[in-house]
């Protein structure tokens, strides 16, 4: 590249104002947050499960805080927002799974071959034949499609979590969602899904995964919400069985997940093999809420406009025991979240900090049940739609290592990773995209429903060293055997000075969009620029 010298007068003034720009000013030290995540992850709120009693222990605490915060109420019901749910119970010894072969009968083992998914209202009986579809991704903005060609009509689909690496990461995640995967197969006229996790992107070990598998799922209650309407069967396959199904096809697994772990295509082929399933299933209704309250802006227009910050409250309650323990506190997953949010509303009654815009803070229930609470709020938000701006949303961001590198999920998706990019490195923290598109975190948490509303959002969390292999390790150590387990509470290590950086960088990020002239804005090369686009934004 050609250089210039530059003039030196004008290095004198870059120097000058690079000295005059103030200081971050740190606000938090991380203690004041693990006090309040000492409060919600406790033993006596019972692991916080959607719509029981300690969740809304715990909901009450948090409105308590608020109130102190000075923050408005916001939900429908003063700060609550109540939602109506179904909750839906596999009956194990009146459920089975069998495999048909040459005429040949081969029974499966619920909870060690495979088991049922409630989040799809499940069929009492299912006979059909099987075809391994790949990723069964449709992603027609990439020309990309696993289902062309097949015959899947009456026919239940297998496939291999994950996707091609020709598409981009939160496109991918976005295909892989619940209800647009079943869109696409459900054109192509599949009854149900059998679903084999990539070994490569496993957070959470078989035998952990298929513990709690007859704990209760969750769906709204009101049937527009129904995103899989017409699925008849959800099945998870155990990987180290998966052989089982492929036996015949002329494929071994070990070649298929080989190829997945790479991101490379898969081949698609018809499976030689019936599947015979029958379910029986308990359902009952219930009711949880999110909280919402308000802080008001002071601009005579902006402050009809809102930054949101968001955090999901509720966890897994108590289940099958690990070590002799049944309960599932989650105290980074996601008191963590929770207690960030309550710490900002709490600094900032006491700064002298003017805002422009108003700023809503959701705390939402039946993440864990599938981004519910979430959803229902982004269909029926308290404020004006349009007048919220962005959501910057707080889930498990893990304190465990020194925060020097921040993972920004929607990096590039909004003019708001940019911000985020400015507040990060402005503090002496690196950003970096995605690093692992294989775990779909874009879409498992809930920013995703805000991004499916047209508001720009995004997620981020605390990032290992990639060039330390002992710090990925501890990262990995917590996914293994914390992560959905009883010792995700409040005996385990964290970074409390990590925590407050983290706090002291959403702080940040979301004043700068309180205050910024401009609301974020979708980059124009992103595919979640349609949904602002369809929302007339």
């Amino acid at each position: 590249m050609h250089k210039q010298t530059m003039p030196f007068l004008l290095v004198l003034a870059l120097v000058i104002a690079a000295f005059s720009q103030p200081a971050a000013q740190n606000y938090f030290d991380g203690q004041t947050w693990w006090q309040h995540v000492k409060v919600l992850a406790a033993d006596n709120m019972e692991g916080r499960e959607t719509g029981s009693a300690g969740l809304r222990k715990a909901e009450a605490y948090v409105v308590d805080q608020l109130k102190q915060a000075g923050l408005q109420p916001a939900g429908t019901d003063g700060y609550y927002q109540p939602v109506k749910f179904q909750s839906r119970q596999i009956v194990e010894e009146d459920s089975s799974l069998t495999l048909v072969r040459n005429g040949k009968v081969e029974p499966l083992i619920l909870g060690d071959d495979a088991y049922f998914s409630t989040r799809v209202d499940l069929a009492p009986f299912v006979e059909a034949p099987l075809v391994f579809v790949g990723y069964g991704l449709s992603v027609p903005e990439k020309n990309y499609d696993d289902l062309a060609g097949l015959d899947l009509k009456g026919k239940v689909v297998v496939l291999l979590s994950g996707s091609p690496a020709e598409i981009p990461s939160a496109l991918a995640s976005h295909h892989q969602s619940y209800g647009e995967r079943w869109k696409a197969l459900r054109k192509a006229g599949a009854i149900g899904i059998i679903s084999i996790q990539n070994p490569a992107a496993m957070d959470v070990p078989w035998s952990r995964m298929a513990l709690n598998r007859t704990h209760p799922s969750m769906v709204l209650a009101d049937p527009k919400f129904d995103e899989t309407s017409g699925e008849k069967i959800y099945l998870y396959y155990n990987p180290a069985k998966a052989e089982v199904l492929l036996a015949g096809s002329g494929h071994r697994f070990a070649e298929l997940a080989g190829l997945a772990k790479d991101r490379k295509p898969l081949p698609r082929f018809p499976l030689p093999v019936f599947l015979k399933a029958k379910a029986r299933v308990e359902k009952k209704s219930l009711e949880s809420s999110n909280v919402i309250a308000k802080l008001p802006g002071n601009d005579p227009e902006l402050k009809k406009q809102y930054v949101v910050l968001s955090a999901h409250i509720d966890h897994l309650g108590t289940g099958e025991p690990i070590n002799g323990d049944r309960i599932y506190n989650g105290a980074m997953d996601n008191a963590a979240g929770s207690a960030v949010l309550l710490d900002i509303a709490s600094s900032l009654k006491q700064s002298s900090d003017q805002l422009k815009r108003s700023l809503l803070f959701v705390f939402v229930t039946g993440e864990e049940k599938g981004l519910l609470g979430s959803q229902y709020f982004a269909a029926n938000p308290t404020v004006d739609a349009k007048g919220m701006v962005a959501d910057i949303n707080v889930d498990m961001f893990l304190p465990l290592v020194p925060l020097k590198l921040l993972t920004v999920y929607g990096l590039a998706e909004s003019d708001l990773g940019d911000m985020a990019r400015q507040v990060a490195e402005s503090r002496g923290i690196h950003v970096q995209p995605d690093p692992e598109p294989l775990r779909n975190v874009f879409i498992r948490s809930d920013q995703y429903n805000f991004i499916r509303l047209g508001i720009p959002a995004l997620a981020m969390d605390v990032a290992p060293n990639p060039d330390s292999p002992q710090q990925k390790a501890i990262f990995k150590d917590w996914l293994t055997h914390r992560y959905h387990a009883p010792s995700d509470d409040l005996d385990q290590p964290v970074d409390s000075t990590a925590a407050g950086q983290y706090e002291d960088m959403i702080r940040a990020l979301m004043l700068s969009v309180a205050n910024d002239a401009q609301r974020p804005q979708w980059k124009a090369d992103s595919f979640f620029r349609r949904y602002a686009q369809s929302t007339g934004e």
